[in-house]
């Protein structure tokens, strides 16, 4: 064995130096440090970081409450053109949107019969609010999950695999329980599902559904799950839902519920009907209040009101007027009234 001459140890001490000084930092940064990099162009998710909830409400990473606001896909197997990168960078830049849903079909056609063409329209939509730094939503949706338990923890882990290290994901578990019980029905499911997600993802937020097509948040603050970084969701119609829901959620919210609006719509409960103004507004302020994120529903080109698309709209974005229906208008204009600051004042979309 050949004995190294000074010049070799100084040289060998010189490597490690640098090996720890340059390698160690990337060894230990988290989440939020891979997002805000020196150079990198600033985008919401690396504005806001990794969403955490404090009490009622959702916060970023400065502490400060984050109110996301944007829009709902419709169902993944009915209505899927819009799961595309050209559409999701359209909602971003055009209408202002800092997050989107993926409503990943769960019956009725959906990832129980079909889960490997489903999941790929959801990788779709995931990839692209990743590249394009803004949030998503994957929404289990479906009205009997309980049923469906393995289904779900199957799907949620193989999300929770690809994408748990990345800050944009909010897992949504359970879109609209029926009328059934929210401790021995929907928490155990919650339970578990929750569970698995957190195995390979320990922190992303988690929205979780409640009784009464996700209504009823105050059976929830009776009886909240354990665990951080779980809200629960509220959804309403403006045509059909009125001042009693909003006292169901103002009761979970005194008790300290965060809450996220993951679906609501100008329309009916059925998604038809006329469009009531009044109560929109109304809905409008009570969430502006209580800094409640919020989806709208849904980017759809079916004839009916909820839609905010004409029949025919083209599936990449570059919508005019003409293309909207009277939701699509009232919601653009909504968006880019209430989002507009955060991209003007702090943020740079991509080209």
């Amino acid at each position: 064995m050949h004995q190294l001459r000074l010049a070799d140890i100084k040289k060998w001490r010189h490597v490690l130096f640098m090996v720890f000084t340059f390698c160690l930092p990337l060894l230990s940064c988290s989440k939020s440090d891979e997002i805000t990099s020196p150079g990198t162009v600033p985008t919401v998710v690396s504005h806001f970081g990794n969403l955490q909830v404090t009490g009622k409400n959702i916060t970023g990473k400065n502490g400060d409450t984050v109110v996301l606001r944007g829009m709902s896909l419709y169902w993944s197997q009915w209505i899927s053109k819009y799961y595309n990168e050209d559409c999701v960078k359209w909602l971003r830049d055009d209408w202002k949107c800092t997050v989107l849903r993926a409503a990943l079909a769960v019956d009725f056609g959906g990832y129980l019969e079909n889960p490997a063409i489903e999941i790929q329209k959801i990788y779709r939509v995931i990839d692209a609010c990743i590249n394009l730094g803004i949030y998503v939503i994957v929404d289990w949706h479906d009205h009997e999950a309980e049923q469906h338990l393995d289904a779900a923890k199957n799907f949620f882990r193989t999300i929770a695999v690809k994408y748990g290290d990345k800050p944009n994901i909010i897992y949504e578990i359970y879109n609209e329980p029926l009328q059934v019980s929210w401790s021995d029905v929907i928490k155990p499911y919650a339970q578990a599902v929750i569970t698995e997600i957190r195995k390979f993802d320990p922190d992303n937020l988690i929205v979780v559904g409640t009784p009464s097509w996700s209504q009823d948040v105050d059976d929830a603050a009776n009886d909240p799950l354990a665990g951080k970084n779980i809200a629960y969701s509220l959804h309403f119609y403006t045509g059909t839902h009125r001042q009693a829901i909003r006292d169901k959620a103002i009761t979970a919210i005194n008790k300290d519920l965060a809450i996220f609006v993951t679906e609501w719509g100008l329309s009916e409960a059925d998604g038809g009907g006329e469009i009531d103004y009044a109560e929109t507004l109304a809905w409008l302020e009570f969430v502006d209040q209580n800094q409640l994120s919020w989806c709208n529903w849904s980017v759809a080109d079916k004839q009916e009101t909820s839609s905010v698309l004409k029949p025919g709209a083209d599936e990449n974005g570059g919508w005019a007027d003409i293309n909207l229906t009277p939701s699509g208008k009232y919601i653009r204009n909504l968006l880019r009234d209430k989002n507009s600051d955060i991209f003007n004042r702090m943020l740079q979309p991509d080209d």
